[in-house]
């Protein structure tokens, strides 16, 4: 998509996802993300937990970083499945304001860092722009 050109008709509705209230449950009564993603697969938040716990272990190692890669291109997928299933074209608002869109956005800015950290620049930029075309409050 060009950068930098303007929709003539105006910015598409902004997508908010639905959200799965038994996946968000079991996330925020500590049941481990590992199970959540297992018995959840779709949901990104699931994948965004374990993404982001790859990311913080303490002495984190090159191993860590493409877990964490690995758990954040998966919940990414998923969060791009969804999406589109509830009529996102490719472009357009996903506001970080709707809780149920931050499981996609938590694992595209986990990958963006992680595509980064393995020397992945295109990756990285395309995370990026897709983050500031989503929501510009969380590219900076």
């Amino acid at each position: 998509m060009a950068h930098g050109h303007h929709n003539l008709l105006g910015e598409p509705p902004a997508t908010l996802l639905p959200g799965n209230p038994e996946a968000d449950a079991e996330l925020a009564s500590g049941t481990p993300a590992a199970e959540v993603a297992a018995r959840h697969p779709t949901v990104s938040a699931a994948w965004a937990v374990l993404a982001e716990e790859a990311l913080h272990r303490p002495e984190r190692q090159l191993q860590d970083t493409i877990e964490a890669y690995a758990y954040a291109r998966t919940g990414y997928h998923r969060g791009l499945d969804a999406l589109r299933r509830n009529g996102w074209k490719g472009y357009g608002p996903v506001p970080w304001s709707h809780e149920p869109n931050r499981g996609f956005l938590r694992c595209l800015t986990v990958l963006a860092r992680t595509a980064e950290a393995i020397g992945e620049t295109d990756e990285q930029e395309r995370c990026t722009a897709l983050l500031r075309d989503c929501d510009p409050s969380l590219a900076g």
